[in-house]
């Protein structure tokens, strides 16, 4: 069962875009923990955060993905899994976690709608804060980092295929 990929990073770093490619490109199943999140609670991200605040947030996170049965399967977590101790446990003993690391510059480019989203931050953290914050905590929990450095999707998943070799197999 460990044979599972899990892709860890900032919102805006390419989680579910490329998990989904990656998932076809290598014939796994995906999954989206936000998604699990969203359904499990019957609402939208930012509203579950609004009405139970972040620290209920972070724990419904980390149960929901700390009981993950699956294998063969893409991860995409939402970026404050690595806040889940039990979460990043579990993670860890069922795959092989990639970190999508992209620079700050390019995580304010794509993260438009950032009240809207449904980050899990306090609330006088700015993007920067949340980025400089969490960056240390990714590189910790990666087995492998992929570094965005302005390549397309295909070669992002084909650089990830490469780095992982065998355990695809």
């Amino acid at each position: 069962m460990n044979n599972n990929i899990i892709l860890i990073g900032m919102p805006g770093s390419g989680k579910s875009t490329l998990g989904v490619i990656l998932a076809k490109a290598i014939a796994y199943r995906f999954i989206d923990t936000d998604l699990l999140i969203s359904e499990q609670s019957g609402k939208r991200l930012q509203a579950l955060i609004d009405s139970e605040g972040n620290e209920r947030f972070l724990r419904l996170e980390n149960d929901i993905v700390k009981k993950l049965d699956t294998s063969r399967t893409v991860i995409a977590t939402g970026g404050s899994v690595i806040y889940g101790k039990e979460a990043m446990e579990h993670l860890h003993s069922i795959g092989t976690v990639i970190y999508l690391s992209v620079g700050y510059d390019e995580i304010e480019r794509r993260v438009s709608n950032f009240c809207a989203r449904g980050i899990a931050m306090g609330n006088n953290s700015s993007l920067y804060d949340l980025y400089r914050e969490r960056v240390e905590l990714y590189e910790k929990e990666a087995d492998i980092t992929i570094c965005d450095s302005g390549q397309g999707i295909e070669q992002t998943v084909m650089q990830i295929i490469e780095r992982l070799g065998d355990k695809i197999k």
